[in-house]
């Protein structure tokens, strides 16, 4: 099934690659103009267009600030290295659960073999 993304402005153009690949719809951040606007806004553009939030800033991770109920999912990406390699391969790892895990109104936080899931 296809999801809907919107990939933060601190990962790399290859990760829009791979999610266009795998049949999902995707924009990012600076294609949108978004690029240095605060978290706030660019959770906004997610919700107005039914997107799941693909980053690397931590500060999403908070469920204090950003509680799973209040977005159409959020992942969190937690590579070894920010290398483009590293990222697109905690990436891909979230790709594969995608089919049996719904993102949702969730908190994903995406590891090097491993994905913690927040409700």
């Amino acid at each position: 099934m296809a999801a809907r993304f919107k990939l933060d402005e601190n990962l790399p153009r290859e990760a829009q690659t791979l999610l266009g690949q795998a049949g999902h719809d995707s924009h990012s951040v600076i294609e949108e103009g978004l690029e240095g606007g605060s978290d706030p806004k660019v959770l906004e553009a997610c919700l107005s267009e039914n997107r799941i939030l693909v980053t690397l800033d931590l500060d999403f991770a908070d469920l204090r600030l950003y509680p799973p109920s209040s977005h159409h999912g959020i992942w969190v990406l937690r590579p070894a290295t920010q290398s483009v390699e590293n990222t697109v391969s905690v990436l891909k790892g979230a790709l594969a659960l995608l089919g049996t895990e719904r993102a949702d109104k969730r908190l994903w936080i995406v590891e090097p073999g491993r994905v913690r899931i927040r409700e």
